[in-house]
């Protein structure tokens, strides 16, 4: 019998009946590969395309690059293609990958936990002057990162950097990527407990381990002991900082979630204490919930941050005790607040051993080979064999005796690595940017170091800490959402109604116990020609109608929009 026309089967349109297919979780069974690098991963491993560089590529050159290697596994060995010269910024989200990709590549050095011999970092410098054209950057990931690497050098090159420790291995793509770790770990007279034992344990069991090699999408992790909290543990997908325990001593207070990008997130604690010797496992655990939980349908919901957000901190840690570590962990207390405003290490400061450590900032991270060996041989010759790098683009001398240190900072400051920089040569960083970058649209390092100058001309006297990150694009490579003013690269129109670079501009964010992201002013962009002007004139107004002690950060949540435009 025909329904009647009361019945809401005859009322209501038929629906069409779809599979969902849901995340792309492997816990739920989604192994099906829902996008193009999902289908690259499962058909060979990234780590498999080393044999490939080695034996065929290197030997026939750029061209023979199978496609799903070339911009896709070689990054499992930290070579991501480098943009063609004179491809402008409007070009960037319009031409195919074939069409921005130069014949070289960018090579990542991974430096977990900033650790470097002064040998080391001399072949880095070798490498550069020979292989690089001279290039090299410090990251605020505490890499070292060279450019126009050609893929004939690349099993050269790690011959030499492997001969001395040091490897390109999952520098890039879906993995875990380097472990940063404080810069002083071992040495502060103020540090709260040493992580490096775990993180030497964390690179056996991980780093190259194809049981973590596919993961939905990289993987960041930060450990740190200091009280200075000098690892941006907030922003990344796993982090432990020191805390003490009033039963128990020394340990971790354990985050997660982290991360930044175009949908920014503060990492969560998980309220729980982890002793150094779990600290490994603690790793482990977590970054099997990503790999099996991680969401792999979307590339732009890949990040463990996603998951976190809709598990919510306590089935996060309940999935970890019990389907991962099958034990409960202790619950802890969390750090305290930072009594520095900076967490660089700039400058002349005592080790626990009575020696000092000295720390320096290159204008926005860029340095180059020859100055990488030139630092190792100041080093030496003032009984260094120890050199850092940190997660604000500085870099570390270690172990220098109080009758060395005067002669130190004077060979460093020779080089144009000051020991005792302005607060804009300490607080200006910057990403790769167009120069190099295939996703950028506007200059980054040039333009940083330019802004420098002129803000050490126009504001001598200024004196406050202050944080100007700059970006080529909304990826936040250079942390722009949590800087006091953060500068998102993009196209803009000039007075003249010219499309030209400039930069949308967030203010007051912050990392610390009390991070956020700050603020954007409705419509406030400005070009680059007048971003000098812009940042004088809204530190002039901080200056002036700053409270005593009152933070850049704190001044700009409350000021008016006519105070920060």
């Amino acid at each position: 019998m025909a329904p009647s026309p009361q019945d809401p089967a005859a009322a209501a349109p038929r629906r069409k009946v779809s599979r969902h297919r849901g995340e792309g979780q492997w816990a739920a069974g989604h192994h099906t590969p829902l996008n193009g690098n999902e289908q690259f991963k499962k058909d060979d491993d990234g780590l498999n395309v080393r044999t490939r560089i080695e034996t065929i590529y290197s030997k026939r050159g750029f061209d023979s690059i199978d496609p799903n290697d070339l911009r896709g596994r070689m990054r499992w060995w930290g070579l991501y293609t480098q943009r063609k010269p004179g491809i402008d910024g409007g070009k960037t989200a319009v031409l195919e990958p074939e069409e921005l990709d130069d014949k070289y590549f960018m090579l990542r050095v991974r430096i977990d936990g900033g650790r470097l011999t002064t040998a080391q970092l001399r072949v880095i410098g070798e490498i550069s002057q020979e292989f690089a054209r001279g290039t090299a950057d410090i990251t605020d990931r505490q890499n070292i990162q060279l450019h126009w690497i050609r893929i004939e050098d690349v099993p050269e090159i790690w011959r030499r950097l492997e001969d001395v420790g040091l490897s390109t291995t999952e520098a890039c793509g879906d993995t875990p990527r380097v472990i940063l770790g404080s810069p002083v770990a071992g040495i502060a007279e103020d540090e709260i407990i040493d992580g490096t034992p775990a993180i030497e344990e964390i690179q056996r069991r991980v780093i190259g381990n194809k049981a973590f090699s596919n993961l939905p999408r990289k993987f960041k992790s930060a450990i740190s002991g200091s009280p200075l909290l000098d690892v941006a543990h907030e922003i990344n997908d796993i982090a432990l900082v020191g805390v003490e325990h009033p039963e128990h001593g020394p340990g971790f207070d354990l985050w997660v979630g982290g991360g930044l990008s175009t949908n920014p997130k503060i990492g969560v604690r998980l309220g729980a204490w982890v002793p150094l010797d779990e600290v490994a496992d603690v790793h482990e655990g977590v970054i099997s919930i990503f790999r099996d939980y991680g969401y792999r349908r979307l590339r732009n919901r890949a990040r463990l941050k996603f998951l976190v957000a809709d598990w919510g901190p306590e089935k996060f840690r309940q999935v970890l005790e019990d389907e991962y570590l099958g034990r409960k962990l202790l619950d802890g207390p969390a750090p305290e607040q930072p009594v520095e405003r900076w967490r660089d290490h700039v400058g002349v400061h005592r080790q626990r051993d009575g020696r000092f450590y000295v720390g320096f900032a290159p204008r926005v991270g860029r340095v180059d080979g020859a100055s990488l060996a030139k630092i190792a041989a100041v080093a030496e010759e003032h009984g260094s064999g120890r050199v850092r790098t940190t997660t604000e683009q500085k870099m570390i001398v270690l172990d220098v005796e109080g009758d060395q240190v005067d002669s130190l900072v004077a060979g460093l400051e020779a080089l144009d690595l000051r020991v005792s920089p302005s607060p804009f040569r300490r607080g200006t960083m910057a990403c790769t940017g167009i120069e190099f970058c295939k996703l950028a649209i506007v200059e980054t390092k040039a333009r940083g170091s330019a802004l420098i100058d002129e803000l050490e001309r126009r504001l001598p006297e200024f004196d406050e800490p202050i944080t100007i990150n700059l970006n080529g694009c909304p990826n936040a490579c250079a942390r722009i959402q949590v800087a006091d003013i953060g500068l998102k690269g993009q196209l803009v129109v000039d007075e003249d109604g010219n499309q030209v670079e400039g930069y949308q501009v967030h203010l007051g964010g912050a990392l610390g116990l009390e991070a956020g992201f700050g603020r954007k002013v409705r419509g406030l962009k400005v070009t680059s020609k007048e971003l000098p002007d812009y940042v004088e004139r809204v530190l002039r107004r901080f200056a002036a109608e700053r409270a005593d002690g009152e933070r850049f950060a704190v001044w700009a949540a409350r000021a008016s929009e006519e105070a920060l435009s």
